[in-house]
């Protein structure tokens, strides 16, 4: 099993580069980083969309762009794997997008974990014009757009919702046929539907999300489809190290550990804690 980290770093915790620098240098295998563009001051919606949900921490809206912290990491860091956790992608443009993974994994030799997620913010989804109930399906089809853009050289696309007319973007991806793509949802009916069609692994949050009812059902999906169960990850997202022998037992691949949004004193205390206990050093 590999260890990886996420951190939600903002204009007031450590930097990017500083914490891609002491990931490496203590094993972690990735180094993963959340998104919201911003979070509209109405807050109707409750914290990951659960109801009685404790107030929103203010990292949520001082978040870095994604791709440019994950940069930032790329040019301090040699082996470190680098995890978007998760992009938000139905608010997204895909071509854009398309432009930034495949850029980040150029210039990064090849390192890009590509999560993605539906979005839970009603109102951050409004913003960006997008309804709620339709963000799945314009969820697949921005994935679907993205994968042609990736790999073919004059990419086009027609869905329901979207269109691309044949164009040529590069530059592609040094992963082939692209980066892993990583759904961060929980494992319902639809959720497995759209990991098997268009995804290379599964992100649940271990603290919220039924993962050991859930990954014999998602690997046989994925067998079902034709496709080979062993080169299709799941990753437990905030995981807690007293749990690994069971995440283990129930066939996770990775597990992946979160550090406080804060300055670099408070990062080190954690990170050596997170060494020690998962006897990396």
């Amino acid at each position: 099993m590999w260890f990886g980290l996420s951190i939600f770093v903002t204009d007031k915790s450590i930097r990017p580069d500083e914490v891609a620098v002491e990931a490496e240098a203590r094993g972690f295998d990735s180094l993963w980083f959340p998104e919201h563009s911003h979070i509209p001051a109405s807050r109707e919606t409750p914290w990951g969309g659960v109801e009685g949900a404790p107030p929103l921490p203010e990292m949520y809206w001082r978040t870095l762009d994604t791709f440019v912290a994950l940069t930032a990491a790329a040019m301090v860091t040699e082996k470190l794997r680098l995890g978007t956790g998760i992009t938000l992608l139905a608010q997204r443009d895909p071509i854009w997008t398309a432009k930034e993974v495949a850029s980040l994994d150029h210039i990064s030799g090849g390192r890009v974990l590509f999560g993605i997620g539906y979005g839970w913010n009603k109102e951050e989804l409004a913003s960006h014009g997008v309804a709620y109930n339709e963000r799945r399906a314009l969820l697949r089809e921005k994935m679907l757009i993205m994968k042609s853009l990736w790999t073919e050289d004059e990419a086009s696309f027609q869905g329901e919702h979207l269109k691309l007319e044949p164009s040529w973007a590069w530059p592609k991806p040094v992963q082939k046929p692209h980066p892993p793509v990583i759904m961060g949802a929980e494992a319902g009916p639809r959720t497995i539907a759209d990991m098997v069609e268009f995804c290379d692994g599964w992100m649940p949050l271990a603290t919220r999300h039924d993962i050991a009812g859930k990954v014999e059902q998602v690997r046989e999906s994925v067998a079902a489809a034709g496709r080979d169960p062993s080169t299709f990850q799941i990753i437990a997202s905030n995981a807690r190290p007293e749990t690994l022998d069971t995440l283990r037992e129930i066939g996770v691949d990775g597990a992946i550990f979160g550090l406080p949004s804060k300055g670099r004193d408070d990062v080190m205390s954690r990170l050596d804690h997170l060494t020690e206990a998962l006897d990396l050093a």
